[in-house]
């Protein structure tokens, strides 16, 4: 159900985002951090919560436009296929990179559009080569 699926794509973007931010900024945070463990530590956790939050925020973002646009797509053309991710990936780069002006935003467009294809396809490959060994 759509309404409800734009909050739970967000919260799990988020979520994913810190704990992903946590694990890099961790090991980033102790290697930069000056000798000694004591300071190895401290610079890891100073660096996770600085640093963890704001990559879960920028995935949520993410994951809210995403879910948002593709909630809007499946209302507009009542069905619910493999396009309706594609066009939801493409309106979302171009959304959130909108600030950059129209090439930027044309830009990501694309990229969006392309990487999403590239995530449908393979889900479909996966699918039929499922389908096919049952």
């Amino acid at each position: 159900p759509c309404p409800y699926r734009i909050t739970d794509d967000c919260g799990g973007a988020f979520t994913m985002g810190c704990l992903g931010g946590a694990v890099f900024s961790a090991i980033k945070g102790f290697r930069l951090a000056p000798p000694g463990i004591k300071s190895r530590l401290s610079g890891m956790t100073t660096s996770v919560k600085v640093k963890a939050p704001v990559l879960g925020g920028n995935f949520g973002t993410w994951g809210l436009t995403f879910a948002a646009c593709d909630c809007t797509m499946i209302y507009l053309r009542n069905k619910e296929d493999h396009w309706n991710s594609i066009t939801a990936g493409a309106l979302t780069g171009g959304i959130l990179s909108m600030r950059s002006g129209p090439q930027a935003a044309v830009t990501s467009a694309i990229i969006g559009g392309v990487l999403l294809a590239m995530i449908e396809g393979i889900s479909i490959a996966i699918t039929r080569v499922g389908a096919e060994q049952f």
